[in-house]
């Protein structure tokens, strides 16, 4: 009987306990919560899209995380992917290296895009530093469309060395590829790729760049702010005009491009914010530590 007695009483002590343990983990995970909510530490602003604002938006994000902001920057699909993510309520920011173009608002008719232009780059056509150096320094459009189209094969054929051209072109729906179908086609439709050994697509920036750094003969259209500093890629001009900032700026150079941020409908909350910063006095030269021109450089 006493036995039975003592473990009645160990019993009850141990449902106590157990009890206890249960209000404690639960008043844990309520003060948890409030202090999720007090603090704003919840869902993410997302910011996806062009490989080439990307930079720019992740500086951005690092430094405003003092501020208490989470920001979280993607680069899925580039411009075009960013454009098609927020129209489909997936993002709260496309970052875009073109403008919304009406079959992207067609896509999305109830998506309200709203443009903010954070500053403009330049698009070059780079080649290897060792292509440039046996003399290819300079190239017409009709040079640049013959290679992009396989009908230059060597670049012998441009005043450079005895070889093989190695395109590597970017998808379609990429700022880059429509800035050069712009400078090329004038609008008109291109025709379709070569059907060569040499001529592959590329995504993102950097993939480009590893790719023409790796490969002898190699041609890619690629933001000129990526080049900088890479000893074994170069830079041609074309039709003699340099992607310089006083021809970037003043429209000269026949590939620059506006640099956005997109939302939907005025921008409001954190996204207003993270855009405010890039465009103030603190978040503009992040813009120039890639290259690019601020709104100031360009007049804007």
């Amino acid at each position: 009987m006493g036995r039975a007695r003592s473990a009645g009483l160990v019993s009850r002590r141990r449902f106590a306990c157990l009890a206890s343990g249960a209000v404690l983990i639960a008043s844990l995970t309520t003060a948890c919560a409030n202090a999720d909510a007090s603090s704003g530490a919840g869902k993410a602003l997302q910011a996806s899209g062009s490989t080439t604002v990307a930079p720019v938006a992740a500086d951005a994000a690092e430094a405003l995380k003092a501020q208490g902001l989470n920001i979280t920057v993607a680069t899925q699909g580039g411009s075009a992917g960013g454009i098609s993510q927020l129209g489909a309520g997936q993002i709260d920011i496309a970052l875009s290296s073109k403008p919304v173009s009406d079959e992207d608002k067609a896509a999305s008719p109830k998506t309200d895009y709203v443009t903010t232009q954070i500053g403009s780059d330049a698009v070059g056509v780079i080649i290897s530093k060792q292509v440039a150096d046996a003399g290819v320094k300079n190239l017409t459009v009709d040079q640049v469309k013959g290679l992009f189209e396989g009908k230059i094969t060597n670049w012998k054929q441009v005043g450079g060395p005895d070889l093989a051209v190695f395109v590597y072109d970017k998808e379609p729906g990429r700022g880059t590829r429509e800035v050069l179908d712009k400078y090329l086609y004038h609008g008109e439709k291109p025709p379709p790729p070569p059907s060569s050994g040499n001529y592959a697509i590329v995504g993102g920036n950097l993939e480009t760049r590893n790719k023409l750094e790796s490969t002898p003969g190699a041609v890619a259209p690629l933001s000129t702010g990526f080049v900088e500093g890479r000893d074994k890629l170069a830079v041609v001009t074309l039709d003699g005009i340099a992607p310089s900032s006083e021809n970037v700026a003043t429209g000269k150079y026949p590939m620059s491009r506006p640099l956005y941020m997109l939302t939907n409908g005025q921008p409001k909350g954190d996204a207003k914010k993270f855009i405010d910063y890039i465009l103030s006095d603190k978040g503009q030269p992040l813009l120039t530590k890639h290259g690019y021109l601020t709104l100031k450089q360009i007049g804007k």
